[in-house]
């Protein structure tokens, strides 16, 4: 591997990956002020990171490990950049604001909230699908329902230069704190989501615009993994045409593993998923898709020669007819939430990963390998 520092600061925490339009990686992240937090973007050259950029600092972030803001570009090479604000005193009170760029991240534009309400309930966990007209098709996880007693929901709408759109309803029961991911097929965007069913299966679904609607949920397998509660592990999405490719994390009665599964014909149908750890993985995965099946990204415990406990950031390329290399360790690291999730994407033939050094104070770290 070889080290591109991100030039972040201590403390540095909730990292994103995504591309421009001519395939640079665009990197993300927070870092603590004075008084609150501050965005940041910077673009991966040959020369390494460039200069940061602030898209925005404030004392009202709603800041953690799990629900990241991120910065992504269009196809015409507009920024759009998302970030969690509170919006009221509850724990989970906050909303999700959005600004755009179109100078490559120096001055940003105020496109207000995501959603199209003002609840103080929980909205966030944002994936986008970028479209062929300059806009992003957005998602994510929407508590408006619960404050009357119902549950949390899967919505999405589209984000161009004038801002959000009505939002729509794609799932009214769905897993409270899993991230979701998303992506772009030859047929249009894919959202892949842990579903939460009414005896709390909690499996992965997936919803694809099907011409000017939505398809309803179908489940990418069945795990049958009933849990009382949000384990905080998403699934990630890939595509390359109609190629669709699908990672997450389960653990069925107790038997946790990581696994991928392939479509041909953009999500609407899946082969068995392929188990690539069932050893001792922790899950936050993360998937980039190559010419004959997909690089994996996970986290796993890992025992050392005394048997003390520790994690490592792993990563192994599965074929789409289940062979599957050999598990390399990018680093080691803890398990606990402090460690983040690790991203990855692959750019120009090589993979770009950034994790999160998880020591007396948090730092950024980062390194490319060459696809071979």
């Amino acid at each position: 591997m070889i080290r591109f520092e991100p030039p972040a600061g201590p403390g540095a925490m909730a990292p994103e990956l995504s591309l421009t339009a001519a395939g640079a990686p665009l990197l993300s992240w927070l870092e603590p002020t004075e008084d609150g937090h501050a965005l940041y973007l910077s673009r991966l050259t040959d020369g390494g990171w460039n200069a940061p950029h602030e898209v925005v600092t404030g004392p009202a972030f709603f800041a953690n490990w799990a629900d990241r803001p991120r910065v992504v570009a269009t196809t015409d090479g507009t920024y759009f950049a998302h970030w969690l604000e509170k919006l009221g005193e509850d724990t989970y009170a906050y909303g999700v604001r959005v600004s755009r760029s179109r100078d490559e991240g120096r001055s940003w534009s105020s496109l207000g909230l995501l959603h199209d309400d003002e609840t103080p309930t929980e909205h966030g966990f944002v994936s986008y699908a970028p479209d062929s007209a300059g806009g992003l098709q957005t998602f994510w996880l929407d508590g408006r329902a619960m404050l009357d007693g119902g549950a949390m929901q899967l919505r999405t709408t589209r984000l161009d230069g004038t801002g959000p759109g009505a939002s729509t309803l794609l799932d009214d029961r769905v897993c409270e704190c899993c991230p979701t991911d998303a992506a772009t097929t030859s047929d249009g965007a894919v959202v892949v989501y842990r579903d939460r069913s009414d005896d709390e299966i909690r499996d992965i679904s997936i919803v694809r615009s099907v011409g000017v609607d939505w398809s309803e949920p179908r489940r990418i397998h069945d795990d049958g993994w009933q849990i009382d509660g949000c384990p905080v592990n998403g699934p990630a999405v890939a595509s390359d045409g109609s190629r669709v490719a699908v990672a997450w994390f389960t653990a069925p009665e107790g038997s946790a593993r990581v696994q991928v599964a392939f479509s041909k014909d953009g999500g609407a149908s899946f082969a068995e998923p392929i188990v690539v750890d069932s050893t001792r993985p922790l899950g936050r995965v993360d998937l980039s898709i190559v010419d004959d099946g997909a690089w994996v990204s996970w986290l796993a415990r890992r025992d050392d020669e005394t048997g003390a406990g520790g994690a490592e950031i792993r990563w192994a390329q599965v074929s789409r007819r289940g062979a599957l290399g050999p598990a390399r360790v990018i680093s080691s690291t803890s398990p606990g939430r402090s460690s983040g999730v690790p991203r990855m994407v692959r750019s120009a033939q090589r993979g770009v990963f950034v994790w999160v050094h998880d020591g007396e104070s948090s730092l950024l770290r980062a390194g490319v390998i060459p696809s071979k």
